[in-house]
């Protein structure tokens, strides 16, 4: 069964842009849960644009399923992690002036420094990944450094499916995806998923996790937590049998 992951970031940007309390994403979180939500994941950013240092907190006290702590390399973010803890970690790239994360990590540039991370994060407890572009060449880089997943970066095949030529972007991920569990990784995916063209990223070999906020945040404004979870499952469900 590939398993849902909700990302609850963007329910953070709502509260932030009026920096007031509402919506509380950690509220969100627990309904994601009791909607079917498998694990929850969370950004904490640099700059701290949605996610804030108390809601880290507040989730890991808060949270029952996987709680997924996603992070760049910077020290102060990694020492907060390393003090909040989590069941899973996942290392990625970040440009203070994106939008939202615009590509994979890149583990054969970062190898130094992610030989000092990781095992730091495996020793206090989590399953650590690295999200990255679906790149044979960074899958075998993040096998050379240790970690136990690959989430592969799904940005560049949501944009060609929304221009109608997601196929060649499906193929590098299906390739991906067999080169890693080839090397003995684990593999998630996630980014830009959504009710259209998730059902295609499910069917991949070997895919255990899809990590999706956006989308369903959005649903969720128009239908409610439960039912925009309820029918993201369900797509995925279909996608993994067939």
């Amino acid at each position: 069964m590939v398993r849902l992951h909700v990302n609850i970031d963007h329910v953070a940007t709502l509260r932030q842009a009026r920096r007031g309390f509402e919506p509380d994403p950690v509220e969100w979180a627990l309904a994601a849960e009791k909607a079917g939500a498998e694990g929850i994941t969370f950004h904490l950013r640099k700059d701290r644009r949605h996610i804030q240092d108390a809601d880290v907190r507040a989730l890991r006290t808060a949270v029952t399923t996987l709680l997924n702590f996603e992070l760049s390399l910077a020290p102060g973010i990694v020492d907060i992690a390393l003090d909040v803890g989590a069941e899973a970690y996942c290392l990625v790239p970040e440009n203070r002036k994106e939008v939202t994360t615009e590509g994979g990590l890149d583990v054969v540039r970062e190898a130094g420094r992610l030989a000092a991370v990781i095992p730091r994060l495996i020793e206090r407890g989590g399953a650590v990944s690295l999200f990255i572009d679906p790149d044979v060449d960074q899958v075998k880089a993040s096998a050379d450094a240790g970690a136990a997943f690959v989430e592969l970066h799904t940005g560049a095949y949501a944009e060609a499916c929304h221009g109608g030529s997601g196929m060649a972007e499906l193929q590098r991920l299906e390739v991906a995806a067999l080169t890693a569990r080839e090397l003995g990784l684990r593999v998630n995916a996630g980014h830009g998923l959504n009710y259209d063209n998730v059902r295609e990223v499910a069917a991949l070999p070997g895919v255990e996790e899809l990590n999706i906020g956006h989308s369903i945040v959005s649903r969720s404004v128009f239908t409610g937590v439960a039912e925009a979870i309820g029918t993201m499952k369900r797509l995925i469900a279909e996608g993994a049998e067939g």
